[in-house]
């Protein structure tokens, strides 16, 4: 049996609690968690880790293969090794084959794991772990204080293309085998071979301003995987609005709405996209508003919304992965569940965050609906 095991300690200082905070939407430990699962050739997930709160957050994701076990609190100290963590997991699990994977990788794929179980079962290759290639010239410096090349001579400096370079690990994953592991008390041993993941996976989160990197090719990712859109529809009330309730002097209700979203499903309309709000409430001001930017469709007073979104399916013959859906409340989570394109404003409640394919970093009301919008014309442009 192959495992992955995900050591996710609750004690980083750093960034506190890293290996949950939200990135590109998602917990960062959901992404190497989501890589482990799809990997044909993973038969458990297991996230070892010593915090409740990252226990909590884990349980949540809809992952048939991942399994949330109990470390230690001796295995996750600031001086504990991972080696110690894999070894005390390895005495009270059985299994064949173990691919460590690090939660602070989050640009790992399912492909860059099968590559690494298929050298794996090669004759004589005893471990596996993740490189980049780089093609820096380096140096270092001598007893004397002087500098010398390490991997070139300056004299005939190479041209970059015909530089041959040299492998770095990325950290993003090693694979050995039980006995192996228990044997040399190390990730890897034996005869090695090495997986050449892409130049940017080189990035690991170990700082804070690796964050925003990773998290913009975190969201190219999102991009190049989401499904050409055709119909894009919206709730209301928390998500083109701010969800707050205004009342003039005569007791009648107001709702603010933001200019950037109505400019956002016009120019979706203008591509082709079909547009649509979908709301529980009946609301003249929702009306007029739908009338401004001339959506395609009004639905209002809509107990359930999925139910809404199949019959607009039949209606304009579009099947329900080409749909986009954004919400924000428990009302909108089955649509965003069952839609090809399922979002969740930034300021949602965190079951429907969890729900979605994508969080917005804007919240409601706030340019949210043009965010999103904006994801799925680039994804026209790019088709």
């Amino acid at each position: 049996m192959n495992i992955a095991y995900i050591p996710a300690r609750g004690g980083s200082k750093s960034i506190p609690l890293k290996n949950i905070k939200p990135i590109a939407g998602k917990p960062l430990i959901f992404w190497a968690a989501k890589a482990a699962c799809e990997c044909k050739d993973i038969d458990t997930v297991f996230v070892s880790t010593d915090s409740a709160e990252i226990y909590d957050v884990a349980s949540q994701f809809d992952f048939g293969k991942l399994r949330i076990v109990d470390r230690s609190a001796k295995s996750a100290t600031d001086t504990a090794t991972t080696e110690y963590g894999m070894l005390e997991f390895a005495q009270s699990f059985d299994f064949t084959q173990i691919a460590l994977i690090q939660a602070t990788s989050p640009l790992i794929s399912s492909a860059d794991l099968s590559n690494g179980f298929a050298l794996l079962s090669r004759d004589n290759v005893d471990s596996v772990l993740s490189v980049v290639e780089q093609k820096r010239f380096i140096w270092e410096e001598t007893k004397n204080g002087y500098s010398i090349p390490v991997n070139y001579d300056f004299m005939r400096r190479p041209r970059r293309q015909g530089h041959q370079g040299f492998l770095v690990e990325n950290g993003a994953f090693y694979i050995t085998g039980r006995n192996a592991l228990l044997r040399s008390k190390c990730r890897i041993s034996g005869n090695i071979k090495t997986v050449l993941m892409p130049p940017e996976s080189y990035i690991e989160l170990d700082e804070p301003e690796d964050w925003l990197i990773v998290e913009e090719l975190l969201k190219k990712r999102t991009l190049s995987e989401l499904p050409i859109i055709k119909m894009f529809l919206t709730d209301c009330d928390g998500t083109l609005t701010d969800a707050g309730m205004y009342y003039s002097s005569d007791g009648e209700i107001m709702k603010k709405f933001n200019t950037h979203d109505g400019a956002g499903l016009r120019m979706l309309r203008e591509r082709g996209v079909i547009t649509g709000i979908i709301t529980g409430e009946v609301s003249e001001s929702v009306r007029r508003r739908a009338e401004k930017i001339g959506v395609d469709e009004l639905l209002m007073g809509v107990s359930d919304k999925y139910a809404a979104i199949q019959e607009l399916c039949v209606k304009h013959g579009v099947d329900k992965r080409n749909v986009a859906f954004i919400g924000d409340d428990i009302n909108d989570m089955k649509a965003i569940e069952e839609v090809g394109f399922g979002v969740s404003v930034g300021d949602a409640l965190e079951e429907v965050k969890r729900a979605a394919n994508y969080v917005t970093t804007a919240h409601g009301g706030e340019g949210a609906v043009r965010e999103a919008a904006d994801l799925v014309l680039k994804r026209i442009e790019y088709a």
